[in-house]
């Protein structure tokens, strides 16, 4: 991968196996931005994104991208963060459309600047950028469970039913549209165990990975 040229890694990960943090400490020691569901999602919301006003933003004569992330600066940070933070994943309907126009969003947002973004089926939308990364970050269930626990003060019991929740919702998201398994291997470049790691460690061999394969 070429750290010269625009370029963007994406990130899948387990809940619960610190992956979001790994990709946010990532984008920081890269210098680039840090994009997640959450952001998206909000910035969607927000600004009732659709494909078609995706590309009205592009047709201006100045750079759509900067201007756009002038006007949004600070304004969905506190809600992104706490809905990251709580773990919250709402059941909303998926249709083509969102999948759609968040493809595009991603797309889009991928030619303007280097980025690190995290879910959101990066690993499929970029499959064919010709200058990214794609990772997968993994847990046993043991320390997953462990780790929901923990950050969300759940009961175990209340962090496997979770966790079982959202694995089912993900899988079933991607096969929907990319008609994949967001477990198959063969979709990443490089496949990480968070067991013995702490996210310092993961970035570190991120960064590693990224030096031996310029």
């Amino acid at each position: 991968m070429n750290q010269n040229e625009k370029f963007v890694i994406t990130i899948n990960r387990e809940l619960g196996s610190g992956g979001r943090t790994v990709g946010r400490k990532l984008a920081e020691k890269l210098g680039v931005e840090f994009y997640d569901k959450a952001l998206i999602k909000a910035l969607q919301e927000k600004y009732h994104l659709t494909v078609e006003e995706i590309e009205r933003l592009k047709g201006r004569e100045q750079g759509w991208w900067a201007d756009f992330k002038r006007k949004m600066a600070g304004s969905v940070a506190d809600d992104a963060f706490y809905i990251s933070k709580m773990g919250s994943e709402p059941e909303l309907i998926e249709t083509e459309d969102v999948f759609r126009t968040e493809t595009e969003f991603l797309k889009n947002i991928a030619k303007e600047e280097s980025c690190v973004i995290t879910g959101r089926s990066g690993f499929y939308v970029f499959r064919d950028h010709p200058n990214h990364l794609s990772i997968l970050i993994q847990a046993s269930m043991l320390s997953r469970v462990a780790r929901v626990a923990r950050e969300q003060n759940m009961s175990k019991e209340e962090a496997r039913m979770t966790i079982d929740k959202i694995d089912k919702m993900r899988e079933n998201y991607i096969n929907k549209y990319a008609r994949t398994s967001r477990y198959d291997t063969r979709n990443y470049q490089l496949v990480l165990s968070m067991d013995e790691l702490t996210e310092d460690d993961a970035v570190e061999i991120i960064l590693n990975y990224m030096q031996r394969c310029k």
